[in-house]
């Protein structure tokens, strides 16, 4: 109590005290002292107990001022943590200021039960028990304490949702238009806050926001609500939801300006856009076609935006700001795997061969087991964002027994999508295989139709950790060579990796890869056409190429394989969430025929760093076969 304040009391328990016990001058004599309320006499001069009653009370007061209020909530932990952030008695009490009376305070505290129902209500409870209990302070100094009890009973559920369009929306619906009638049907079953869910003031919220954002995305750019509501049957405990929405008009594809082109041509880049004229601005057609642009390799930079202006909501304009790549680029490299050992590398590419829509690439690789050189011209995207290619290759592979050397020259198309890549060529190859004795054991030469296809539904390309991958190739061709006879041959081959998060922190990992080449037994076709396995891909705690059938004396390429991996990882360490810890096991082989393999087993454990660049792997697996342990290094996701 401030020196001011404790003047202050005394000063009104004296005047008290005089007014009640003071004399009287009658005749110049004083008074007899006049009787107490009870009818005892008191002594001259002394306080009533009136007067120490007030005293009491004004002392009190000034406590209370000072001390503020002190609240303890009895509600379950939520709950206690919403009433502790946002309740004004309590955010005031941690105060415990000064200019605060008792009168303030229990303005506050008769104020508290309305608010806390008000608080409740935005968390979906509107038949809540409110009991408030003030106990004065027990002691100088001590602030008063409020027992403040919370029994939220049930949360209210939604009965019902009612959603309604207008504008072009309803009318395209109404109309039997099928993108209308699909749209609207879509945005009533993407409701996140669907009958039989329990309501809550944030999760509607979101809910709407995120039902806007949909209908913008599907071309109603302009999209907003007229009204919404939520009913709410207390005696029911129910929430009827309703909504309308005014969809504004549906954007349409009618204009492309292209920004920032200087030596590349603005079809190519309107072929990547694959729109017709017409078509509703979506916003997946916007990063669709920003996407194609980045994976042309023809910019650096790149946005894409639609102009909103409703006026011309039938014939939009989309603009596509780019920043050409440079002409011409080099990459030089140097790096290391446990595949093929140290190599350095240079790569080469011309983005506007002779003048024409056309892109040249070369890559040169020396390495310690792998030796080649691979070059091609692709035409850029046509309208069907397929483009023509024509490229060769050149490559020699060491292996533990053998070495085997390719030359391939190959014409065809190639798409690359978003979900699907596809390849479609003809190709003609040529292969030797020798021992390392330097003995020319084999060479065969083959003509082939190839399609090749990728398949992907992740969650991330780069880092996945939901969804999966299937690659799938098939191909058919006349092939002959030494020792063996003209034959015609088929081949066909599948690896499918899925990923699925398991808890709330493990991730598991699997992959099937199956394939073979069928072939008459007196028929033979290039190397690189069969299967080997081992290696940082296919079966860990080998080396790469090592698993196959034995071919004089030596492992050799066989018409079959099969291989499968488990794999569950988790980050080692909260702290740092991009490093994980794996355990694996892998299993397979290669072989003439898939009656006569036999899996070859590697297990052992790993650790993964997941760069923004794609994951890097370090595993240290056992081999069951060979009795030994191996350390394998890669970077990225083999699809």
């Amino acid at each position: 109590m401030t020196l001011r304040r404790a003047a202050a009391a005394l000063g009104l328990a004296l005047l008290a005290a005089l007014g009640q016990g003071g004399c009287a001058m009658l005749g110049g004599q004083p008074s007899a002292p006049a009787a107490s309320p009870a009818g005892a006499a008191s002594a001259p001069g002394a306080a009533s107990p009136v007067a120490a009653a007030e005293a009491d009370s004004a002392a009190s007061a000034a406590t209370s001022s000072k001390q503020g209020v002190g609240v303890e909530i009895e509600a379950p932990a939520d709950l206690k943590a919403l009433l502790e952030r946002h309740l004004d008695l309590v955010r005031l009490g941690r105060l415990a200021r000064d200019d605060v009376d008792d009168t303030e305070w229990s303005r506050l505290i008769e104020a508290a039960p309305a608010q806390v129902r008000e608080l409740l209500q935005t968390e979906g409870y509107f038949a809540p028990r409110v009991s408030l209990q003030r106990d004065k302070a027990r002691g100088i100094g001590k602030p008063d304490i409020v027992l403040l009890k919370v029994e939220p009973g049930p949360r209210v559920v939604v009965s019902r949702v009612t959603i309604e369009a207008e504008g072009e929306l309803e009318r395209g619906a109404t109309a039997g238009d099928a993108y209308a009638k699909a749209t609207l049907q879509q945005l009533r079953n993407a409701w996140s806050l669907p009958e039989g869910k329990e309501f809550r003031n944030p999760a509607w919220s979101e809910a709407k926001a995120a039902s806007l954002a949909r209908l913008r995305a599907a071309g109603y750019a302009t999209a907003t609500w007229t009204g919404t509501g939520a009913e709410i049957d207390a005696e029911k405990n129910e929430v009827r939801l309703f909504l309308v929405a005014d969809s504004g008009p549906l954007f349409r594809f009618g204009e492309l300006q292209i920004e920032g082109l200087v030596v590349q041509e603005a079809q190519t880049v309107l072929n990547l856009a694959n729109a017709p004229r017409g078509a509703p601005v979506t916003e997946a057609l916007l990063l669709d076609f920003q996407e194609r642009l980045q994976k042309s390799g023809l910019f650096e930079n790149i946005s894409v935006t639609l102009d909103a202006d409703p006026t011309h909501a039938d014939a939009a304009r989309i603009t596509a700001h780019v920043r050409e790549a440079p002409l011409q680029t080099w990459t030089f490299g140097v790096g290391i795997s446990a595949n093929t050992g140290p190599r350095a590398s240079v790569e080469h590419t011309y983005r506007r061969l002779f003048g024409q829509a056309a892109t040249a690439h070369n890559k040169i690789e020396y390495g310690q087991l792998r030796k080649a050189w691979d070059g091609d011209i692709s035409a850029h995207a046509g309208s069907d964002l397929y483009r023509n290619l024509v490229g060769a290759a050149v490559e020699e592979l060491v292996s533990d027994t053998d070495t085997v050397l390719s030359q391939r020259v190959r014409l065809g198309r190639s798409q690359e999508g978003q979900r699907i890549d596809r390849l479609l060529y003809l190709e003609a190859e040529r292969s030797t295989r020798h021992t390392n004795d330097n003995v020319i054991n084999s060479k065969a030469i083959a003509l082939s139709l190839n399609y090749h296809g990728v398949w992907r539904e992740l969650d991330s390309i780069v880092l996945p950790t939901q969804g999966f991958t299937f690659s799938g190739q098939v191909g058919f061709g006349r092939s002959h060579g030494s020792d063996a006879e003209p034959a015609d041959f088929a081949r066909a081959y599948a690896r499918f990796t899925g990923y699925l998060p398991v808890g709330k922190a493990w991730y598991a990992q699997g992959r099937v890869e199956v394939g073979q080449v069928f072939i008459p037994s007196t028929g033979v076709v290039p190397e690189s056409q069969q299967f080997r396995a081992g290696g940082d891909d296919s079966v860990r705690g080998y080396s790469y190429r090592s698993l196959g059938p034995l071919v004089d004396g030596a492992v050799g390429s066989g018409n079959v394989l099969y291989t499968t991996s488990f794999e569950v990882a988790r980050p080692i360490i909260n702290s740092l969430p991009s490093l994980w810890g794996a355990a694996f096991i892998d299993a397979g082989n290669a072989g003439n025929s898939f009656a006569h393999l036999k899996p070859a087993v590697g297990l052992g454990l790993g650790v993964r760093w997941r760069s923004p660049a794609g994951p890097l792997r370090l595993d240290f697996a056992y081999g069951r076969e060979t009795q030994k342990w191996r350390l394998h290094f890669s970077v990225g996701i083999a699809f």
